[in-house]
């Protein structure tokens, strides 16, 4: 008896309270973004595969060029594993819009059985999380994660309409209008670009904020409680991981976590990286604190992070796509903005 409950333990995946490690890596065998043209004159401009020429990318609306940059993010993604849809066992796919409207009308024809979800701008996490978990578990051998987001649907949904003209605070983040798109395996393929070794699923964190337009400083609480979690169940100092990389937590947010992260023992301020910081150009591009939305993370992480990882510049790393948990509603009820974040332990092949 005794020898069979050591085997069991022996086995576990569990790490902790909120981490999983796999046995076996999970690996990214390919990965595709697309985006606008603000990002395309960005600082990852070389790293993404195909960028619009104006933001409505052929479409009557704002939201039926969001699904178009889903629907071309998988296809470009599968292209590049030399799969296609027949092969996928699972999509795992969600936005920032009401009824995930972007995912469902861009991804339908495909026809892979979908799990759709929400985190907002963690969404990317979520996803990579929740797929590698169905492959480490047996459950699939092939499936594809996709996000995106749109600076003029999201203003449309969350904020007021364009011709509005409203000023900007300088804590506001920019809305990245993309999709990243990755194709998951439990082998690893020939341009395998990275590994997924283990994974530490967040909490809802709320300190009380009310401020739309500082989503930084509402999602840094629980950016800085699930990289503490991950340190701890792993056993791990920051110093561990070549960079901490957040979504979109911007200037205003990333500085937040940096102190939050100190009155908890750890010191991020050397390795902190964040997405939003990195996808705009502050001397060039009018951002204020950076970029944001589900593409920041996404687009980042296809066109620049796994570059990293491929090349051995980075050789784990600590991916922490974050979300802001508020709608139309909740704000205009008064409610709080309530934070999440998934963390994703990415290694270099």
């Amino acid at each position: 008896m005794m020898e069979g409950r050591e085997k069991i333990e022996k086995n576990r995946k569990r790490r902790g309270r909120q981490s999983v490690a796999y046995a076996e890596p999970v690996y990214i065998n390919a990965s595709a973004s697309v985006a606008g043209k603000k990002e395309g004159e960005g600082p990852l401009a070389g790293g993404i595969d195909m960028t619009g020429e104006d933001d409505l990318f052929g479409c009557g609306t704002w939201e039926e060029a969001e699904s178009s940059l889903q629907k071309d993010a998988v296809y470009l993604a599968m292209g590049k594993a030399g799969v296609d849809s027949r092969q996928i066992q699972y999509l795992f796919a969600g936005d920032l819009l009401g009824q995930s409207i972007a995912t469902s009308f861009g991804v339908m024809n495909y026809g892979i059985p979908l799990f759709g979800l929400y985190g907002a701008c963690s969404t990317c996490g979520e996803s990579l999380s929740l797929a590698s978990m169905a492959i480490d578990g047996g459950f699939a051998d092939t499936v594809v994660c996709v996000t995106s987001s749109h600076f003029a649907s999201a203003e449309k949904e969350f904020r007021n309409p364009l011709e509005y003209g409203s000023q900007r605070p300088l804590s506001a983040t920019w809305t990245v209008t993309g999709s990243g798109a990755f194709v998951l395996g439990k082998e690893k393929g020939e341009k395998a670009r990275a590994k997924i070794t283990g994974i530490t699923t967040g909490r809802i964190v709320d300190y009380g904020l009310k401020d739309s337009l500082n989503m930084g400083c509402c999602m840094a609480p629980a950016a800085c409680d699930v990289i503490c979690q991950n340190l701890l169940d792993f056993g791990r100092q920051p110093s561990d991981y070549d960079r901490i990389i957040t979504g979109d937590l911007g200037s205003v947010g990333q500085r937040a976590l940096i102190d939050l992260a100190a009155e908890r023992g750890y010191d991020i301020s050397v390795n902190a990286w964040d997405c939003g910081m990195h996808i705009y150009d502050p001397a060039a591009q009018d951002t204020h604190a950076g970029g944001s939305g589900c593409a920041c993370a996404a687009v980042t992480l296809s066109a620049y992070i796994l570059k990293q990882l491929e090349e051995k510049k980075w050789k784990r790393v600590l991916f922490v796509p974050t979300g802001a948990l508020l709608s139309k509603t909740s704000f205009n009820e008064g409610k709080t903005v309530p934070g999440i974040a998934h963390g994703v332990v990415l290694e270099s092949v």
